[in-house]
């Protein structure tokens, strides 16, 4: 989706996802502008899922923690109603969802490149040292990035 909208819109001061929406319809038709939105619905039904699932998992197999499905599921969508009824643009609400996210990427990041790399926990699956410092050189350079980009929106 962002790679078509980027070369699509390059250079004309769209921004917001409806501006996307509106332009695939006016230079791509209005198949193109429907298959964006069913898109980007599809991308929101799978990061809600896999965001619940995960928790689910977290407060049930490590913190021993059952939620009712009808809190869990009002305490999903508690943050979009709150976007929603604060009235806050839907695009800058989602460029910022995204930046708090990127605060947690150290911390996935680094224990997974540590995990995987240990015969202790591993076993024969751990990683070989070649793997370890590719991985490990792709984390620093992801976490650098990240480091560049919230800098970049902070200042």
């Amino acid at each position: 989706m962002l790679i078509i909208a980027a070369a699509l819109f390059s250079g004309t001061g769209t921004g917001t996802l409806e501006q996307v929406h509106d332009g695939l319809g006016t230079l791509a038709g209005e198949t193109a502008a429907t298959a964006f939105a069913l898109a980007l619905l599809a991308s929101g039904f799978a990061s809600s899922g896999v965001g619940t699932y995960a928790g689910q998992v977290i407060m049930e197999g490590f913190l021993h923690r059952r939620i009712p499905l009808w809190l869990r599921r009002l305490l999903t969508l508690a943050p979009a109603m709150v976007v929603l009824a604060a009235g806050l643009e839907p695009t800058r609400a989602l460029v910022m969802s995204q930046v708090v996210l990127s605060f947690g990427i150290p911390f996935a990041l680094i224990p997974l490149v540590m995990f995987t790399a240990s015969r202790r926990l591993m076993g024969e699956h751990a990683n070989r040292p070649l793997t370890t410092l590719l991985a490990a050189v792709t984390a620093a350079s992801v976490i650098v990035l990240n480091g560049v980009l919230l800098r970049t929106l902070f200042t």
